[in-house]
Formats: C-alpha cells, structure tokens, sequence
C-alpha cells in the first residue's frame, strides 16, 4: 500500500484532520516565499500533538545546514527534505534522513541521482517560478521508469481526480499533496483531504 504525505501543514486542524484520514506523513514549509510557510516555533506546536506513528517532514531551500539541523532538533523532524540545489556533502552534513526533490523536466533531470547515494528522492514538476506547489504534473512516465529501482516519493500536480492514475501508472512508495488538498494556499479542505488518503489507499498497487 502506497504511503500518504500531506505537505504545507499550518495548523493543528489540518494536522489532525490528515492524521485521522490515515495520513503516514505530515510536512512543514521552512520557507519563507512559501504561503505555506511555518516558523519553526509553529511547527514544534502542531508536531508535539501529533501520535508517534507519524512520520514530520521538514521542507528547506538552500537553508543553512547549521539552521536546518537546529530546526530539526528544535521540532522534533523525522525526514529533511531539500527542494534547493544541494550538494552532496551539504546533504552528509543533515543530521536527519534526506528526502531530496529533484523537479523533472525531462529524464535528464534524474542524471543527479547518482551523486546522492543515501538520500531518498522525491519527483517534482519543474517550474520556473516555485519549489513545487505549483499544482503542476510532470511526465509520469518517466517517474514510473526509476520507481522500479529506487523508493520514490511522487509528488506534482497528485489531486483526487489523478491520484489513481498516478499510482497505478508510477507505482510510487509514496505520494506527496499539497496545493491538491487545499481550499486555498496554506489551508486544506477536509473533503479532498479524505478523497485523496481513501483513494491512494484503496488503488491497487
């Protein structure tokens, strides 16, 4: 069964509510341009009310590492995930387990990979303007080609209308929402909330 991460969590509503519609994993935006974006402050409050089994994950753009290893402690963080150009040694340094995005373009956006042997990576459509968010897919395609050697996390443009394609498509070990959930940027809306966990879970796999 594909895993569920519900990303740009801001409040303690939309963290309850994606937990108690079966979400494994909750991600937090340290990332100010982000309308989803929490002070770590904000993030150390929700996370604190969250049960054990739920994996946080921190978002971070060319951060300092000194800052993102501080935040980490500071909130508890189980996953970092980089959405910037990080390098290698940079990603060594992250005292925590490394979710890296890569946004695809096409399958040379993939040729990093190589260069990051510990970290897991998450797929992204590329855009000029943002760091995912966007609301925007990628050719699943070639997704689907590196899921049958690596665990990767889909992520771009997934709604409750696509999530199913996706999933049979990619086959993917986790899936990643954001913009798709959401009434507006930064809140989500419980229905879809409930619509995109009832469906990853229920694809056939």
């Amino acid at each position: 069964m594909v895993k569920v991460k519900i990303c740009g969590i801001t409040n303690h509503d939309d963290a309850q509510l994606a937990v108690s519609s079966g979400a494994d994993a909750l991600g937090f935006v340290f990332y100010d341009p982000s309308p989803r974006s929490v002070s770590p402050e904000q993030a150390r409050d929700i996370i604190r009310q969250l049960p054990p089994f739920i994996q946080t994950v921190g978002l971070f753009v060319n951060e300092a590492l000194t800052a993102v290893n501080d935040i980490a402690d500071a909130c508890g963080l189980d996953i970092i995930q980089l959405h910037g150009e990080e390098s290698p040694d940079y990603c060594a340094g992250v005292k925590r387990r490394v979710l890296k995005a890569l946004r695809v373009r096409d399958e040379t956006s993939l040729e990093p990979m190589a260069g990051y042997p510990d970290a897991m990576f998450l797929l992204d459509a590329w855009s000029p303007n943002a760091r995912g968010g966007t609301g925007q897919t990628f050719n699943w395609d070639i997704a689907a080609q590196v899921a049958e050697s690596h665990r990767i996390v889909l992520a771009g443009g997934l709604t409750t209308a696509n999530i199913a394609a996706a999933i049979s498509q990619v086959r993917p070990y986790a899936v990643d929402v954001s913009s798709g959930v959401e009434s507006r940027p930064g809140i989500k809306d419980a229905d879809k909330i409930r619509e995109f966990i009832r469906t990853a879970k229920t694809t056939p796999f």
